[in-house]
């Protein structure tokens, strides 16, 4: 008796559609999936920072009784958080800054896991994901950070599909 050869053998239908889906999946640009991703992680922030502007003294408060970040008096940690809050989503939504923006957000999400809210871990795991691709992969080519590097030809970043 012979052995098939690797050329002869019948694929399956199922694997043939299986293989055609993970192609189209792998083809699909990084602009797609960090353009969602940058407004997801911003809106989250955003709404945060307006919260807090919305009433200032309940904000204080927080930072006073719940929050308790440590070697921060609340003001100045209210303060801190606020600044943060409403300018970093701005550059993720404009795609500028996009790195330093998500370093910031990782380092705010780290320090809410840590001093105020550990048991939230799978929110905060959720953040941090979502800011670690935009931290190692950038903004994606729709984006100032790639309009930018185009037109001053800063060779700081690879080029983003």
């Amino acid at each position: 008796m012979n052995a098939p050869s690797a050329s002869t053998s019948v694929h399956s239908p199922a694997l043939e559609f299986a293989g055609r889906a993970l192609r189209a999946l792998n083809a699909v640009p990084y602009t797609l999936l960090a353009s969602p991703l940058r407004l997801a992680v911003a809106t989250v922030f955003w709404n945060s920072g307006m919260t807090k502007l919305a009433n200032w003294d309940a904000a204080l408060a927080l930072f006073t009784e719940e929050y308790k970040v440590p070697l921060l008096p609340p003001e100045v940690a209210a303060c801190i958080a606020a600044t943060i809050e409403l300018t970093t989503p701005v550059l993720l939504v404009v795609g500028l800054l996009t790195r330093p923006a998500a370093a910031t957000l990782l380092g705010m999400v780290t320090a809410i896991e840590i001093f105020v809210y550990p048991q939230a871990w799978p929110t905060h795991i959720q953040w941090a994901a979502m800011l670690l691709v935009l931290l190692c992969r950038g903004a994606g080519k729709l984006s100032l950070d790639h309009l930018f590097r185009r037109h001053f030809g800063c060779r700081l970043a690879p080029r983003l599909s």
